[in-house]
């Protein structure tokens, strides 16, 4: 039960991740959730579609298209903010909703898995599976791992780097931030 929790909070470190540089950057992300459903839409596209790809190349690229997934789900409200003045809240909820809905669709129609009457794509490639540490049934893949390396690259590119430290000034006191030029 542990080692399943660990893995089980392996998604939330990641939306937690992108949420707090948005709450540093002085934005309100609530769309973490429709992130996670496109990301995870898009990894297992990715994971299952292309084959014959050894475990090295197969494994990061469908990170990858988890990652554009998320991004550019995320970039839809933050494009609307920035270009119409639309508010992030509102945008973010109802993006989640919409990524709800088209993640359903997807797993009922395009991505469903052949002969199946549940909603779920069809199986990942082996060369796409995070390596696990246990035998089945204990799922504790290397994700976890993974999420705690970002978070110190998260934690690291806020508090060490110049853009991390305009991030943070921008989102603190956004008057400062503007009399600074950033």
């Amino acid at each position: 039960p542990f080692l399943e929790s660990l893995v089980a909070s392996t998604p939330y470190i990641f939306a937690g991740l992108g949420v707090a540089l948005g709450f540093r950057a002085g934005v309100f992300n609530i769309g973490a959730e429709g992130q996670i459903f496109i990301g995870a839409a898009a990894a297992a596209f990715v994971g299952y579609s292309i084959k014959g790809l050894p475990a090295i190349i197969h494994i990061p690229l469908s990170l990858l298209g988890g990652a554009l997934g998320g991004l550019i789900w995320g970039f839809i409200p933050g494009w609307l903010k920035a270009k119409t003045g639309g508010h992030e809240v509102i945008n973010t909820i109802m993006m989640n909703y919409i990524a709800f809905r088209l993640s359903d669709w997807l797993l009922t129609g395009p991505m469903k898995r052949p002969g199946s009457f549940n909603p779920v794509s069809p199986t990942i490639m082996d060369s796409a599976k995070l390596p696990r540490f246990f035998e089945s049934p204990i799922r504790f893949h290397l994700g976890f791992f993974i999420a705690l390396a970002m978070a110190y690259v998260v934690y690291w590119f806020l508090f060490k780097t110049t853009w991390g430290f305009d991030l943070r000034t921008v989102g603190a006191i956004p008057s400062a931030g503007k009399y600074a030029g950033l």
